[in-house]
């Protein structure tokens, strides 16, 4: 790259939907705090109106710990600074324009302005509502292009997807662009969106006629997600919905610069703003948080399964060099990087288990009594047989037992037994939607990412600020010294 990348984003304005979540936050500090010349960063907030927008803006952005060395770097001058460059705009991704009025002075402003649109909003619920996925990922992806396809200065369109688009496909996964009305199966059901869209209408229509219960209405909602991801080869209706939402912008992007940014599992910051910042328990945290709290009896895993994690911070910093590299780079399709760290830097699922195991005996959560909480190594189980087996022996048949004896004594443990049913199934349904990533047997090819690499590494001076190798992570030392330590402190103790 022959360009500085920091020169490069002086005087942009930039568009980012999403802005509440995790990886955005991470993008705005780092925006902000290597060019503070940015002309100005419009975060589109899900919010009726500008005053309701800023107030998330405050509370949900600014006001969280992820700040903390820009605030410092700023002092007194912080609030002023953030004023003059950050603008929180009312709108929600399913709505075509954000739902601004065509013959609002704040659209027409977007639309002069906005020079890049970098897209991260998405519904991560595995198990989402078909409506509300479909809302947010498929449809919310398309409104997104339509109006960055608007803007008079447009210089491209970065859209933050996942690399799990892919199913459970094993083998090498390739960087290319997903085909409209590409399967994963064989299937002789033809996958068109708008039949979906239709579906997913039809049966919220229904739902009203018959007057269900909203739990009832959700339910069914998360059970046609699946339904509908697994017809045509996806494990998930979060995957399937991004895959679909790739594929509308494949198919209607004409000559807008498009990239497409497919992380794996995203973790806490390796180094900036500072080492182990993270919010919220996600993904393979939820593991490590139930461990820490003593309530991980076993872990699914063996050691021919690769745990593709790749921290926060490097993903953001692929998200900035290729806004520089792709600026007004026109292709008829779009362009893929997968930020990933399997083919390069290949970690072991079980040893996530051991990180948790070693780093909790030294370092023990206090439970609800003021005592540490005792830990025991979790039994692993290699495939899901033999964990459903495991869950049969150990408890499904002694359910069984008590039922028996709950018939004999008058329905006297009807409450024991329905409290172990529930518990039964809600681990069922928890590992059933994470196995196809427990297991998961696939690696993914970064050729085109690494070709981004080798462009930052020329650049000498900016090649220590946009770093996104993951073969510089020792994963022994990130999981035990910052990601574990860093999950205890922004997210367990808070």
């Amino acid at each position: 790259m022959n360009r500085s990348i920091v020169k490069s984003l002086e005087n942009k304005t930039i568009l980012i939907t999403g802005s509440t979540g995790f990886l955005a936050k991470v993008l705005v500090e780092k925006l902000l705090r290597v060019q503070p010349n940015l002309r100005h960063l419009f975060l589109l907030l899900r919010a009726p109106d500008s005053r309701s927008a800023a107030q998330r803006l405050h509370t949900e952005v600014m006001g969280k710990e992820v700040f903390r060395v820009l605030r410092t770097k700023h002092g007194d001058e912080f609030n002023s600074f953030m004023s003059q460059k950050v603008t929180a705009i009312p709108g929600d991704i399913t709505l075509e324009n954000f739902g601004l009025r065509e013959d609002s002075d704040l659209l027409k402003k977007l639309l002069k302005e906005v020079d890049i649109v970098a897209n991260s909003a998405a519904s991560t619920k595995f198990n989402e509502r078909y409506d509300v996925a479909l809302e947010v990922n498929t449809i919310g992806a398309k409104n997104v292009l339509d109006f960055a396809k608007k803007c008079v200065k447009l210089e491209m369109l970065i859209h933050i997807s996942t690399a799990y688009v892919c199913g459970e496909k094993s083998g090498t996964i390739s960087e290319k662009p997903i085909k409209m009305g590409e399967t994963l199966n064989q299937t002789s059901e033809v996958l068109n969106i708008e039949t979906e869209l239709k579906r997913m209408q039809n049966c919220l229509r229904g739902f009203k006629a018959e007057q269900v219960s909203i739990t009832e209405e959700k339910e069914v909602m998360e059970n046609l997600g699946i339904q509908r991801a697994r017809a045509f080869g996806w494990p998930n209706t979060y995957v399937f919905t991004k895959a679909m939402g790739e594929m509308l912008i494949g198919e209607n992007g004409g000559n807008v610069p498009i990239v497409i940014i497919r992380p794996t599992i995203i973790t806490s910051t390796y180094k900036e703003p500072f080492p182990g910042w993270s919010e919220g328990v996600r993904t393979i945290d939820s593991f490590l948080v139930a461990g820490g709290k003593g309530k991980l009896p076993c872990f699914l895993g063996n050691t021919e399964t690769i745990l593709d994690v790749v921290p926060g911070d490097m993903v953001t910093n692929a998200v900035i060099v290729a806004m520089v590299a792709h600026a007004n780079h026109q292709s008829p399709n779009p362009f893929v990087y997968q930020v990933c760290s399997s083919q390069t830097d290949p970690l072991c699922s079980l040893r996530l288990r051991d990180y948790g195991y070693n780093y909790f005996i030294k370092n023990p959560l206090t439970g609800k009594d003021g005592e540490p909480i005792k830990m025991t190594m979790p039994i692993c189980f290699p495939t899901m047989d033999s964990f459903r087996r495991y869950i049969y022996l150990n408890y499904t048949l002694p359910l069984k037992v008590l039922q028996f004896v709950n018939l004999a004594s008058c329905q006297y443990f009807r409450n024991t037994c329905k409290d172990m049913n529930r518990k039964i199934n809600q681990t069922l349904r928890l590992v059933e939607i994470n196995v196809p990533y427990i297991f998961f047997k696939g690696t993914f090819d970064d050729l085109n990412t690494e070709r981004l690499r080798m462009a930052v590494r020329a650049n000498t001076k900016e090649a220590s600020i946009f770093y996104f190798d993951p073969k510089c992570i020792d994963w022994d030392d990130y999981f035990t010294n910052i990601h574990i330590p860093g999950l205890v402190k922004y997210v367990i103790k808070q």
